[in-house]
């Protein structure tokens, strides 16, 4: 027989790193809080990656996976044997073997896992007082292989393990070749039966009809489902089925015969197939089945990210065109736009109905991101030799894939500067009146249209008037406007490069080392950073981050003849003055704002646009910047306008300073600017 498994190389892949991840965090749970429970899933975890893993002939994670669930078991069968360097050793066997399923994913071998393996090994001896058993894999087979059918996998120690769909798909595989050596299948026949449109109770005759039909033999393909049976939930009343069975037709016919208000349409023979491809459907239908149906019976289906990217990207185009009509409606006589806008509106109604749910499908729990903090956190305070409770809020909150996908590695940097350099070793701590546990608090809310989430730690805090000292040393401050910055807007210059004051800049991380790109990422998805901070009670960041970056609320100026997008979200305000009356220092105009005086750049010159010299009052428009806040002067201001952001393509997006295109509804294009980068340019 031959059968290609490559076919479930992505399942495999997906299920299994989730299941190590799973397996990697409830070993960090069980450490801290020492929950029995956990142990359970934890052996769930590492037995599922066993089973994938031995059918799809993947040898050294199978062997690995099942070293480390016999120590689990025995961890399962007196938790005091659960100690730290216990869980270090499980710990690297979870990196070990994501590294292989990774390994597995780019075609490439495996690293060599002998050491590790011996140790676990080692372990297991010592705690069970036994040899750990030799681990049988199914042999690899693919298109071009053909092989004889190997023996399942042995069965799991406890019954109650609960079998992931990996294994099912596994045990199908295995019985449905079994079947194939051991036993000829009995005749199937295809079923089509119809509840009278009279019938009040179709969910009561439909229940009958398979209970007779089930004493027969055994029901496959059974549409609609035994659910929507039992419900009623019957499409014009008709059902169809294929049955199993041994008995005659003459038998089947009369077993329903009896049965009111359900008429037998017709009953024929199933034409017979080979037994490879019975194999292969079951295996298929198998793998459908996991796929499609949650752990709480929940109707799902996996769909690759870059799919709904897609639907994302056509949905805009779609509204743009929509806005498009609407422009082109205008230019029409009074009497025929009537019907005219009357139907763009029914139009854009649907599409933005269209894209609402396109974005409820990309939504995504943070906790996809926020589940590998306390990983992360135990591993850098066991390396920085501090304690730390991490605690994490709101994880359920919702958010754009895309946006997800952005934000995992400085959610990541935070932490490790909150621990590393926020908190403050136990000593210390202790001498300063704290508990010697630190504490690191990730807390995510949501905030009418946006999602603002906090990472805040209770170390030793950050010192504005150092940092001010940095920036200035490091020359990307002026003495003068270091004075003039706030607390608050001095914490932010963490964030530029080489702007430190940690006093050793470790692997793990240091401020100003890095703190810009968590800035920029943040920035790029349409989010701000603010950093809050108390000298010996610790320090807030705050990300607080738009529920999509596909739509994007803009600010339209003007310089010359050219129109460019502000974000909205990085726009404090806008005014108008004469700017042959500012103030001047180093030649550089001052706008008054607030209680100080701001920078102004003439966004002409920024962006290279020809503008013709302008005098008197103008409009200025305040924005955020990587130091502080910054005026732009521009010609006028055109409005705000809700946009569909476009990425740039090459060579566009070499450009510094550029972060997007949009279309307007008159078909302009127009750039979106990103201030902070066009003025490190």
């Amino acid at each position: 027989m031959s059968m290609d498994m490559s076919r479930y190389l992505g399942l495999f892949l997906s299920e299994a790193s989730e299941h190590l991840e799973g397996l990697g965090r409830d070993l960090v749970q069980l450490e801290r809080e020492g929950a029995p429970a956990v142990v359970d899933s934890m052996f769930r975890h590492a037995h599922s990656v066993k089973g994938m893993a031995s059918s799809m002939g993947f040898e050294s994670i199978a062997v690995l996976a099942h070293r480390v669930e016999d120590l689990v078991d025995a961890i399962r069968q007196d938790p005091s044997r659960l100690e730290r360097t216990l869980v270090d050793l499980l710990l690297s066997a979870t990196d070990v073997m994501l590294a292989q399923v990774r390994c597995v994913a780019d075609n490439k071998p495996p690293e060599d896992a002998s050491a590790l393996l011996g140790q676990l090994a080692d372990r297991v001896s010592r705690l069970t007082g036994q040899a750990p058993a030799a681990t049988r894999v199914l042999p690899r087979l693919s298109a071009e292989e053909s092989a004889p059918p190997a023996a399942p996998p042995p069965a799991p120690a406890k019954e109650s393990v609960a079998s992931s769909a990996t294994a099912q798909l596994t045990s199908s595989v295995a019985k449905a070749v079994k079947a194939q050596g051991e036993s000829k299948p009995s005749p199937r026949w295809t079923v089509r039966l119809r509840i009278a449109p009279t019938c009040q109770t179709p969910g009561v005759r439909a229940f009958l009809m398979h209970k007779r039909l089930v004493g027969l033999g055994t029901l496959h393909d059974l549409r609609p489902g035994l659910d929507d049976l039992k419900a009623g939930r019957i499409p014009e009343g008709s059902i169809q089925l294929e049955l199993e069975t041994a008995e005659t037709e003459e038998g089947i016919r009369k077993a329903l015969r009896n049965v009111a208000e359900v008429e037998l349409v017709s009953l024929t023979p199933v034409v017979p197939v080979a037994p490879a491809q019975v194999a292969a459907t079951v295996v298929q239908a198998e793998a459908s089945r996991a796929v499609s149906t949650g752990a709480d019976g929940a109707r799902t289906v996996r769909v690759r990210t870059e799919l709904l990217d897609h639907f994302l990207d056509t949905v805009g185009e779609l509204l743009l065109a929509t806005a498009r009509l609407r422009e082109l409606g205008k230019v029409l006589p009074e009497g025929s736009r009537p019907p005219i806008e009357e139907g763009v509106y029914r139009l854009h109604t649907l599409v933005k109905d269209l894209h609402d749910k396109v974005m409820s499908a990309r939504m995504t729990p943070l906790s996809l991101i926020t589940d590998r903090l306390p990983r992360a956190a135990r591993d850098i305070a066991r390396r920085k030799e501090r304690e730390v409770d991490l605690v994490i809020t709101g994880a359920e909150i919702e958010l754009d894939r895309a946006i997800l996908d952005e934000l995992a590695d400085p959610l990541l940097h935070l932490l490790r500067n909150c621990i590393d350099h926020g908190l403050e070793p136990p000593d210390e701590r202790v001498a300063a009146g704290k508990a010697p546990r630190g504490r690191v608090v990730v807390s995510v809310r949501r905030a009418r249209d946006r999602v603002v989430l906090e990472m805040e730690d209770d170390g030793r805090g950050m010192n504005a008037a150092k940092l001010k000292a940095a920036a200035v040393a490091r020359g990307v401050l002026a003495p003068e406007a270091a004075a003039r910055m706030t607390d608050r807007e001095a914490f932010m210059l963490a964030c530029l490069p080489g702007v430190s004051t940690a006093k050793d800049i470790s692997e793990i991380s240091g401020r100003g080392v890095g703190m810009d790109a968590v800035k920029r990422v943040v920035e790029n998805v349409g989010g701000t950073l603010e950093i809050e901070s108390e000298l010996g009670r610790g320090s807030r960041f705050t990300l607080k981050l738009p529920l999509t970056v596909a739509v994007v609320q803009l600010l339209l100026v003007a310089v010359g003849e050219e129109v460019f997008g502000l974000p909205i979200a990085k726009v404090v305000g806008a005014t108008e003055a004469d700017g042959e009356l500012l103030e001047r220092t180093r030649q550089m105009p001052l706008l008054p704002h607030g209680q100080g005086l701001l920078p102004v750049y003439a966004l002409d010159q920024l962006v290279g646009v020809e503008a013709p010299p302008r005098k008197g009052v103008r409009p200025f428009v305040v924005m955020e910047g990587d130091a502080g806040r910054v005026a732009l002067a521009v010609d006028r201001l055109v409005g705000q306008e809700e946009a569909v952001l476009k990425p740039l393509s090459r060579p566009l997006d070499l450009l510094p300073g550029l972060s997007g295109v949009t279309i307007l509804g008159s078909g302009r294009p127009v750039f979106i600017l990103d201030v902070p980068r066009l003025l490190s340019a």
